[in-house]
């Protein structure tokens, strides 16, 4: 059965009953409908036993080939799942996240983890609340389907990177029926090149190694879009 994210259960309660949703979204970007995101009732699902099986985040940080003196911005952070493993191989990670209580329970993860170099950062759905040229990269997995502001959101990442600087989406194959999650939290590769570069990104390569999801890499620009 393909389903989406929960909106359930609050963390650790083990109750097994379902706590009340964000606020359904109704609306479109670009002929497709914006997934609603995960609410911090929900936010063990983000912990979950077989995501490191699943989603290789080592892996995938491995193929990004950091630089240790980095600043990396994690957009959409959720509990710091992988900001944590960022905070280990670069000098300095911005998580960003809408929810205060998801950046609570990340703070309470990184200081489990005894980091230093992790700023959490309370985003907006129209402002992604990172300074200008601040990053030299900036991830976003499993979150750019759930933005209700592209446009809005992906300017100021725009901004934020540096001049070399790129931006990284991990994203659920929209062409593979047999990934497990509902179409709305799915893109196909054409879709996210073509929303992205009309956001005044350049497509730099998509890693296919993982099972369910790819990883989208791109650079800025060389101009914005008018």
């Amino acid at each position: 059965m393909h389903e989406a994210r929960p909106v359930a259960t609050a963390p650790g309660s083990g109750s097994g009953q379902l706590a009340e949703p964000v606020a359904p979204r109704d609306s479109t970007y670009q002929g497709r409908p914006i997934a609603q995101t995960c609410s911090y009732l929900g936010a063990d699902w983000l912990d979950r036993p077989d995501r490191a099986e699943r989603e290789q985040p080592d892996r995938v940080i491995d193929a990004l080939h950091l630089d240790p003196h980095a600043t990396v911005a994690d957009v959409g952070a959720g509990t710091g799942y992988f900001t944590i493993r960022l905070a280990r191989r670069v000098a300095k990670v911005l998580a960003t996240d809408l929810q205060p209580e998801m950046l609570d329970l990340l703070r309470a993860n990184v200081a489990r983890a005894h980091l230093a170099n992790v700023e959490a950062v309370h985003a907006g759905e129209h402002d992604a609340a990172l300074p200008a040229h601040c990053c030299d990269l900036v991830l976003l997995v499993d979150v750019y389907h759930e933005l209700s502001d592209p446009t809005a959101v992906m300017a100021g990442i725009r901004r934020a990177l540096t001049d070399h600087g790129r931006l990284v989406l991990v994203e659920y194959r929209g062409e593979d029926p047999e990934v497990p999650i509902k179409p709305e939290h799915k893109m196909t590769l054409p879709q996210i090149k073509t929303e992205l570069g009309a956001l005044g990104f350049a497509f730099v390569d998509s890693l296919e190694f993982l099972p369910d999801q790819r990883v989208v890499i791109f650079s800025p620009a060389v101009a914005p879009p008018p």
